[in-house]
């Protein structure tokens, strides 16, 4: 019976709730009372006063399901029948939602409500009705437009092409067309054979395939996988990129089906896409060595297997997909790799190829688990390598030892195990004095790329050296000189940043930076070739005279830029590494002193800073590459979808943008430059290191711009999840910090970002660095909590049982720290104007809560002394019992002083009105003299 009453009473305490407008605050009410509440007619009510809620929040799916449990306790229940065709009618099922309404209509017909409802809603179903018929007719009229031979009017053709593909983008207008014989249709489309026809129909196909497993399996057995890699490998650019979208949605949505992660729009389960999703990868792999194919096709069909095979994360177990792949298409794979540009039947390639094959491989091979999987991979590379090798005579050999180039700048364990094969190094070091050019560029490469693995570095400083030197001196080929260059550089660069270990002589890697820096600026060379410019000065610019004399030449600088933002992808990673050693992003640890007298006793050798890597030049480095437009560059080279673009590569983008917003009044520049902008995906997609730095610069930013100005729009809430990240365990002192300190900001803004906060499971972690020892860290967090009271859910954790939340946050108010204590009170200012029953909570939670808010009152600080105020007006205003605890303290006596400081207005004011509520109470008598 005690039971019943308390949910009786929890019942009407929600419609009061209800009826003041705090829906969310009546919809918990309601929840309480249901688990109180077994009687089936009340459990009927309460779903009922549920739905209501539900609506009002714009919950239609829950309101629905409140609505219906209430109609199954009672089918003549026409509130909930009611509410129930409200909720309907939001979801879009309008043919339900009017039969809800019949049934109103039906059990109380002179209600005028109900009556109008029925009739709106029935205008409603008819307009619908006649613009599904409207849109069939035009889905017909639109290919009969672009199928018609005899028309010849260009933009109707074209209006027609776009009507089509905007209404696939809609899920009632793609299954329109699906239903109506569209594929046939828009394959007849791509069969033309004419560009425009084929980008209608591949766009349109990508709205119909978009997020549906089974309209996507039904698609590619009625186009075929044979046509849709037909269509990626032709020559028209615009065409075979549209192609590798529509292939990209198509395996999304295979993928989707595989892991049954089905929407509620699918009509029918599709038990296994696997086989869908290998025979499109098989064509895939077939077109790669297929001669007839695009160059940019091919690329294509790299960049979409660089995407789909190997798995996102280590966590995912399953790596069947590239295991497949391995055993299927590796041979393919390294076709498209060893190819000589320029050599008999050698396959069509950019100069972006055979980077997109070293990349494929390299995630092919990280992907694998154990070392039979790995043993496997070098020995069919090996085997491979050998048909070239032996019995091909010259040709054979350029192209093994291009193999050996793909595989060194990809998974370079696979590259160093086949060049220990018998005769290659020997063929590469010969082929280095060829009088042909093609021949010495091939070998000049391999040797180059060797050099950068330290397991072959000493065999090539013995022997390749001299040659290189030789090559450079005397060689009339700046394509082969600049080569040559970029090994000396490798090989010069060998000690890092480490000033006593240079490998040449005094004065050698400047001349070599300078012809760097010369080849770099020549026009007249082409792109592929000044490329290696920027690669000699990635390894050269580990020498702090280097980097100085390069943020002098600014034409170099812009050179480099400009090359960064080429069509030539291969250049991103050289000028990455070139502005993170001008930057000194790279991680650079400060020797233990200890450690040091240990290396010295021991006449160890001790790694040396360069008198110019100080901290001063740095500083004046960045702000001359700033001055060059380094940012715009970086953000170029950001957007590029190119397999070239590794998690490496963006995390070294990431510790240049780091460096870049160090210093305050650089990070506007930046910003306005589109640093902010270009900072969101490296903190989402990238190494763990990248996406931390990324993420850090972020919070830089964040803390001392307008967030509203530097991430404009829908941009600021995807800053959240970066910034979240900064809070992780894991990450350092500074990292959380500014992670907070950004965190506070963005939470200040609106409801919608705390919300996205809350979402991100923030909130615990920002609790968690309330207790860090390090002050600046704890109060950074009472800070951000400060602004998360704004919302009702973070109200509530305050009143969550066996919480000591609100504890905390009453005795930071009392702590020495004064920082901490306007923090804390602020947060309590704030959560006891927002929600009252906290204030009954307060004298709870602390036996010093009285001495803690009197302290606050008679602080010198009127800050502090303020928000003091205005939690004990809160706490008058709540409860009558609380009034009379804090009355029978000193606490009147603070007051009535307060009251007349005419000097503190807002102090005055608040001890005012809790005197006058005093008053209000009957508590104390009022004074004749207070105005």
């Amino acid at each position: 019976m005690e039971a019943a009453v308390t949910a009786g009473q929890l019942r009407k305490q929600g419609n009061a709730l209800f009826q003041a407008g705090d829906h969310a605050a009546a919809l918990a009410t309601y929840t309480q009372a249901l688990s109180l509440c077994d009687a089936e007619s009340e459990r009927a009510v309460l779903h009922r006063n549920r739905a209501a809620c539900y609506l009002k929040l714009e919950d239609y799916a829950n309101a629905e399901a409140d609505a219906s449990k209430a109609i199954e306790a009672d089918g003549r229940d026409m509130k909930a029948l009611f509410r129930r065709s409200q909720a309907l009618q939001k979801l879009g099922r309008l043919d339900q939602a009017i039969s809800d309404l019949q049934r109103c209509v039906s059990l109380e017909p002179k209600n005028k409500a109900f009556q109008e409802a029925l009739h709106t809603l029935g205008s409603s179903m008819h307009e619908k009705m006649k613009k599904m018929s409207c849109t069939d007719s035009k889905v017909d009229q639109m290919f009969q437009i672009l199928l018609d031979p005899e028309e010849k009017d260009a933009d109707k053709k074209q209006k027609a092409a776009q009507n089509l593909i905007v209404l696939a983008r809609e899920e009632a207008g793609a299954e329109k067309i699906f239903q109506s014989d569209g594929v046939r249709l828009l394959t007849q489309l791509l069969d033309t054979a004419k560009a425009d026809m084929m980008l209608a129909a591949l766009r349109t196909l990508v709205g119909l395939c978009s997020g549906h497993c089974s309209r996507t399996t039904a698609i590619l057995a009625e186009l075929g996988a044979p046509r849709l890699s037909a269509v990626l490998g032709v020559e028209h650019e615009q065409v075979s990129l549209a192609a590798c979208n529509l292939l990209q949605v198509m395996f999304d949505s295979l993928k989707e089906g595989m892991q049954k992660d089905f929407r509620g729009k699918e009509d029918a389960v599709v038990l296994d896409s696997s086989k869908d999703l290998k025979l499109l990868i098989k064509h895939l792999l077939e077109l790669l060595a297929l001669e007839g194919a695009s160059a940019h096709g091919r690329d294509n069909a790299l960049n979409l297997l660089i995407k789909v095979v190997p798995r996102k994360s280590p966590k995912e177990i399953n790596n069947s997909l590239s295991l497949w792949v391995i055993d299927q298409g590796l041979k393919k794979i390294l076709e498209v790799g060893s190819t000589v540009c320029g050599a008999q039947d050698s396959l069509p390639v950019t100069e972006n190829s055979r980077m997109s094959a070293s990349v494929l491989l390299s995630k092919l091979y990280s992907d694998l688990k154990c070392d039979a999987e790995r043993e496997n991979f070098h020995h069919l590379c090996e085997d491979y390598v050998k048909s070239w090798f032996e019995g091909h005579e010259l040709a054979g050999k350029l192209r093994a030892i291009q193999t050996v180039s793909c595989l060194l700048q990809g998974p370079s364990e696979a590259g160093n195990r086949v060049l220990e094969l018998e005769g290659i190094m020997d063929s590469v070091l010969s082929l280095c004095a060829s009088v042909c050019e093609a021949h010495q560029l091939v070998a000049v490469e391999a040797l180059i790329h060797a050099a950068d693995k330290a397991k072959r570095a000493s065999f090539i400083t013995a022997n390749g050296v001299s040659l290189l030197k030789e090559i450079y001196k005397h060689s009339e080929r700046d394509s082969i000189r600049i080569r040559a260059l970029v090994g000396l550089c490798k090989l010069g660069s060998a000690g890092g940043t480490d000033f006593s270990m240079k490998q040449f002589a005094e004065g050698s890697t400047m001349k070599l930076a300078k012809q760097c820096r010369k080849w770099l600026c020549n026009e007249t060379i082409d792109a592929g070739t000044r490329r290696w410019a920027v690669e000699g000065l990635a390894y050269l610019t580990f020498d702090a005279d280097v980097k100085e004399e390069f943020v002098e030449d600014k034409a170099a600088m812009q050179a480099m830029f400009h090359l960064a933002k080429s069509e030539d992808r291969s250049v991103l990673y050289a000028v990455a590494s070139t502005l993170v050693n001008c930057t000194n992003s790279y991680d650079h640890e400060e020797p233990d002193p200890q450690m040091l007298e240990l290396a010295k006793y021991a006449k160890q050798h001790i790694p040396e800073q360069h008198p110019k890597d100080k901290p001063d030049f740095v500083k004046r480095r960045v702000r001359k590459l700033l001055a060059a437009g380094v940012v715009s560059a970086l953000a170029c080279m950001v957007k590029s979808e190119n397999p070239a673009l590794t998690n490496s590569c963006r995390e070294l983008i990431s510790r240049v943008f780091l460096a870049l917003v160090e210093e305050a009044e650089d990070r506007g520049g930046v910003v306005a430059q589109g640093g902010g902008k270009a900072l969101i995906p490296l903190s989402l997609e990238s190494t763990e290191v990248g996406q931390t730095k990324a993420a850090q610069a972020l919070a830089k930013i964040t803390i001392t711009s307008n967030p509203e100005m530097a991430f404009p729009g829908e941009r600021i809430y995807e800053v959240v999840r970066p910034l979240v990240s900064l809070l992780h365990l894991q990450r350092t002192g500074l990292e959380n910090f500014e992670g907070l300190m950004a965190l506070t900001n963005l939470a200040g803004i609106s409801e919608r970002l705390r919300q996205k906060i809350l979402k991100e499971k923030a909130v615990p972690m920002i609790e968690g660095y309330m207790f860090e020892e390090h002050e600046l860290i704890r109060l950074a967090a009472t800070e951000c909590m400060c602004n998360m009271a704004m919302s009702k859910e973070v109200q509530e954790l305050f009143l969550a049982e066996g919480s000591d939340r609100l504890k905390l946050m009453v005795l930071y108010s009392g702590e020495e720290d004064e920082k901490l204590r306007r923090a804390a009170s602020g947060t309590l200012a704030m959560l006891t104007a927002l929600h009252p029953p906290i204030c009954k909570r307060i004298p709870q939670v602390t036996a010093h809560w009285l001495e803690i808010l009197q302290a606050l009152l008679l602080s010198p600080n009127v800050e502090l002394q303020h928000r003091g105020a205005v939690v004990v007006m809160n706490m008058m205003a709540a409860e009558r019992e609380v009034a009379e605890q804090l009355i029978a303290s000193e606490m009147l006596e603070i007051l009535s002083v307060l009251a007349k400081e005419k000097d503190k207005p807002r102090v005055a004011q608040a001890a005012k009105e809790s005197l006058a509520q005093a008053v209000a109470y009957g508590l104390i008598k009022p004074n004749p003299n207070q105005e």
